[in-house]
């Protein structure tokens, strides 16, 4: 039996794409997302601009996705106090990176300055700290935005970064399952008590989708983690809905403020 790599058709055809590659390559190099130095392949960031990303490793918080000085802050289900103490109603968080820097840079310009290219790479890095929450089994969801700000923007970047998250775990993505029915204003400079207001009962599931998310565990995916008021909207809509479970995948999670007063180490930790 002639094996895949040799297949006298598909041989010709790998000998045809490697080829348009190398001129392509050749006419137009890839190059860095952010800063535009040459890379081996398209779509990645040079080693200076990678360098300047700060990526979430273990420990980390399994409730709010924040990485933690040490295990120790960390109780027997692997929680912060914060959370131990006031736990967010979705069921677990992963983070990809931290907002700084060069993940702002890639965020804002997804968000804000159509390069739509940069979600496959946040999407990629995003799947990588997704062990134990991805599976086929799940439901992709990305958080929704109001359809004056989609008519304006003319995408949704948490649904691009979906369909990526999706496809790499194949899995079943809904990106209109959930609608902004409120055109929320900007959460920038919001304090948290006054996103948690903005956000309250703005974001609704489409009725034709509650008979498909019922019993379901939903993955919800948006482009960053801040106060945690747009993915509580959006889990307390899926869990009405009839959700088994929602966690949340980010590409990046502003770092909070821990309360002074938080003992340490935990109970159990």
């Amino acid at each position: 039996m002639t094996s895949e790599g040799t297949h006298p058709v598909r041989l010709p055809m790998r000998i045809a794409r490697a080829a348009g590659q190398f001129v392509l390559d050749t006419l137009f190099p890839p190059s860095c997302q952010l800063c535009g130095a040459e890379t081996d392949r398209a779509g990645l960031l040079c080693i200076d601009c990678f360098k300047r990303l700060t990526p979430i490793n273990a420990p980390f918080c399994r409730k709010c996705g924040h990485p933690q000085p040490s295990a120790a802050y960390l109780n027997e289900m692997g929680c912060c106090a914060q959370c131990e103490r006031s736990p967010p109603v979705w069921n677990e968080a992963r983070g990809a990176f931290l907002y700084d820097k060069a993940a702002k840079d890639l965020i804002l310009q997804l968000k804000y300055a159509d390069r739509q290219e940069h979600a496959r790479f946040l999407g990629d890095k995003i799947c990588r700290v997704a062990l134990g929450v991805l599976d086929q089994a799940c439901i992709v969801v990305p958080v929704p935005v109001h359809r004056k700000r989609l008519l304006k923007r003319r995408y949704n970047q948490a649904a691009l970064l979906a369909w990526v998250v999706s496809k790499q775990a194949e899995a079943q993505c809904l990106p209109d399952a959930l609608v902004r029915v409120t055109p929320t204003n900007s959460l920038a400079g919001f304090s948290r008590q006054e996103r948690y207001r903005e956000l309250a009962e703005a974001i609704v599931v489409k009725p034709r989708y509650k008979d498909e998310l019922a019993g379901k565990n939903i993955v919800l995916v948006d482009d960053v983690l801040t106060s945690g008021a747009t993915a509580s909207a959006c889990t307390k809509a899926l869990k009405a809905a009839g959700a088994t479970s929602v966690s949340v995948l980010v590409a990046a999670l502003v770092p909070g403020q821990s309360d002074g007063d938080l003992d340490f180490p935990v109970s159990g930790g």
